[in-house]
């Protein structure tokens, strides 16, 4: 099979994984919003620079969803003990909680759909997953 088929076959079963697993949440935050809480929570210390460059915007457009996210109660900006001009930007505990909601697989159906499965099946997805994920962290 080749590369595009595989990308291909890879994106559809993905997308049907997070359709029917996702964790259902009502707390209207934009794809931008969702990326940067997501972007925060993997990196830690975060700057506005960085969130302007991960979403390709200006600094101040990147400053005003970082407002919004603050007033949301989700993210706070802490000034750098050893150089107060730095600023960084980290998730509150809601803010940790959104970015699971809006980024993981709901536990429950995620467990329903283990038990289908016996457990080589189990072992063969826990291996993909973990080569997946070892290889998309080295690449990017």
């Amino acid at each position: 099979m080749n590369t595009e088929k595989i990308i291909e076959m890879m994106n559809q079963d993905w997308t049907d994984i997070y359709y029917h697993l996702h964790t259902k949440h009502d707390d209207h935050l934009s794809h931008h919003a969702v990326r940067m809480l997501q972007h925060i929570e993997k990196n830690r210390l975060v700057t506005i620079g960085h969130l302007a460059k991960l979403l390709d915007v200006s600094h101040n457009t990147a400053s005003e969803h970082v407002k919004r996210l603050i007033q949301k109660g989700l993210v706070q900006k802490n000034r750098d003990s050893s150089d107060e001009r730095k600023v960084y930007v980290t998730l509150t505990p809601e803010g940790e909680e959104a970015v699971k909601r809006h980024t993981r697989l709901h536990p429950k159906k995620l467990q329903k759909v283990l038990e289908q499965l016996n457990e080589e099946e189990v072992e063969m997805i826990k291996t993909a997953f973990s080569l997946l994920s070892r290889e998309a962290k080295s690449c990017f």
